[in-house]
């Protein structure tokens, strides 16, 4: 039944510092009627902030608790590139990992609320 993801919703305590982490990496930022998006080429991120979640929402949302996997168009030397540029935290480089198309190397770092984001290139894909 389920065909694909069209969006998720990450709760952040400082919007300003959430978007700029993600259009360091090329998502898009949408406000309108009160609401923020980040958007991607073919799904979106729902942003709410801390204490002020629009309804309905997760029963106990909390900045830093997603931990999530983008697969990206460009190398990941780009990728690390734009982490080394903004000084952004790393967890893992260049990982090997199995995902969803097989096997998959990848990028690991911390959003600005402590999220865990995975960028991956596979490398027939």
């Amino acid at each position: 039944m389920i065909k694909t993801i069209d969006h998720f919703v990450l709760t952040t305590s400082e919007l300003a510092r959430c978007r700029a982490f993600y259009e360091a990496f090329g998502l898009s930022f949408v406000e309108h009627d009160g609401r923020y998006e980040l958007r991607g080429p073919d799904f979106k991120i729902n942003v709410h902030l801390a204490g002020q979640e629009l309804t309905p929402h997760a029963a106990h949302p909390l900045p830093g608790s997603a931990d999530f996997c983008f697969e990206v168009a460009a190398p990941l030397s780009e990728v690390r590139a734009t982490a080394d540029a903004h000084g952004f935290e790393y967890v893992l480089r260049d990982a090997h990992k199995t995902g969803f198309h097989g096997k998959m190397t990848s990028v690991y770092l911390r959003d600005p609320d402590g999220n865990l984001v995975e960028f991956c290139a596979y490398p027939d894909h």
